[in-house]
């Protein structure tokens, strides 16, 4: 089969994949961002709120994209076994099971807001508008937890443009309704943080309604009952024997995460939101280079489903030397206009004179991120897929959470300090990952 009958086979396939999956993670990177940008022009202590809530809420997006993230690979599997059957069923158990996952987690936030408030250590002055957030989004995480299981299927169908034109419709909705909400606009009132929630959920409903019809239209699986009766606790058993290992990787690192956010509440407001804004700085660095790992995992997971590991150690390798030349110079080009890009969010000296120095750290952090997003897509795609977990536990709460309160509390550094303790992390993983890669166990390992 040649290169223009399998786009696969093309040598540039991870750029065409990897440019619909970096607008579409882009976009759903930005509702949360794009909520906080807004809030900045209406509060800091919204931001502040905000900020801490995304904290919880990004662990609970990791923990639904344990299913997502196994069905994307096994589908790819299937596809290049040819087994298309296989993939209807895979479709079916993993939409289920999200949608249960999803409902239980919508429960225990709405009604829970307080505990999770109290563990990540919320100021007593933005503790309002956190838990009107955090209650109200997490109401409606179990639409959230249904289409990112579509959006995983459409990935596995290499349907990419699909899932960038449904984020930008999401994006488009929720940008509208905050503009007419947060500051409120003719006879509607103000509603600053409710008024987030209000848009956020609306078009996140919309934003499933579209995918599904999408799936449905574009793609030739079918979900059906009839998979699930009997149940099939194989498929469900394939799906967690990935998606577990996949998904406890990067809970880990989001659970490791939320206790150094929990250090930087220490610090007040100010530090606060100078690591809210840093962090959204951050993503320009690595949107890209986290898109081309999703198309390689993609890719790994065709060529391993049809036994060319040639191919697969290629692709990976190509993928690893693009995405930490992007990440090293994007890193320092927002380092050099620091204050440029602070000044978007906040005029505050404070808050520029440490998000520069925030932003020097992390060009090291994000070439060690580079490699490590690439690494762990890939080992988890070719079947190996202890690895990534097991390293990830033992250097994110050893290196990064451990040195982030010995840098930055014991020592005194404050979010420097932080920041530090989180680069050295990414770098050293990153090392022990190339060394687990070049080893070739993963050659060995059946998906």
């Amino acid at each position: 089969m040649t290169a223009k009958e399998n786009p696969y086979k093309s040598r540039w396939a991870v750029f065409s994949m990897s440019v619909p999956i970096f607008v579409e993670t882009a976009l759903q990177m930005m509702v949360p961002n794009v909520d906080q940008f807004m809030l900045s022009r209406y509060s800091q202590d919204a931001v502040a709120a905000v900020g801490n809530d995304n904290v919880v809420f990004n662990m609970i997006v990791l923990t639904l994209a344990v299913m997502c993230q196994a069905a994307t690979i096994l589908i790819a599997h299937y596809r290049g076994a040819g087994d298309m059957t296989k993939v209807s069923e895979v479709c079916t158990v993993a939409l289920a099971a999200n949608f249960v996952l999803g409902a239980v987690l919508s429960a225990l936030l709405f009604l829970c807001d307080g505990w999770f408030l109290q563990v990540i250590g919320v100021p007593a002055e933005i503790w309002g508008d956190a838990s009107l957030y955090l209650r109200w989004i997490g109401a409606f995480v179990f639409v959230q937890s249904l289409y990112m299981a579509f959006i995983s299927f459409l990935r596995g169908w290499s349907l990419l443009k699909l899932t960038m034109i449904c984020s930008l419709v999401m994006n488009v909705l929720n940008i509208g309704g905050n503009l007419i909400l947060i500051h409120g606009w003719g006879p509607i009132p103000s509603l600053g943080v409710a008024g987030v929630c209000i848009s956020t959920n609306i078009s996140k409903i919309l934003g499933l309604v579209l995918i599904v019809v999408l799936f449905h239209r574009y793609t030739p699986a079918r979900l059906s009952l009839s998979h699930l009766r009997p149940f099939p606790f194989r498929t469900l058993r394939q799906i967690l024997a990935i998606g577990i290992p996949c998904g406890g990787e990067t809970f880990s690192y989001q659970l490791s995460q939320t206790v150094i956010m929990k250090f930087v509440n220490v610090f007040g407001i100010a530090v606060i939101t100078t690591k809210v804004y840093a962090y959204i700085i951050a993503m320009m660095s690595y949107v890209y280079s986290q898109a081309l790992a999703m198309a390689t995992q993609i890719l790994v997971g065709y060529f391993k489903g049809a036994g060319d590991n040639d191919e697969v150690d290629r692709r990976v390798k190509f993928t690893i030397l693009v995405s930490v030349l992007l990440s090293g110079t994007i890193s320092a080009f927002l380092f050099f206009h620091s204050d440029a890009v602070f000044s978007i969010f906040t005029d505050d000296p404070e808050v520029h004179a440490l998000g520069r120095a925030i932003l020097f750290v992390e060009i090291f952090l994000e070439i060690g991120r580079a490699v490590n997003m690439s690494m762990v897509m890939a080992l988890n795609a070719a079947g190996d897929v202890r690895a990534p977990i097991t390293v990830g536990i033992l250097f994110m709460w050893g290196i990064a959470t451990f040195g982030a309160w010995l840098l930055g509390i014991h020592l005194g550094w404050g979010l420097v300090g932080i920041w530090t303790a989180m680069a050295a992390d990414e770098c050293t993983r990153g090392l022990v990952f190339l060394w687990r890669w070049r080893s070739g166990v993963w050659r060995k390992k059946l998906v």
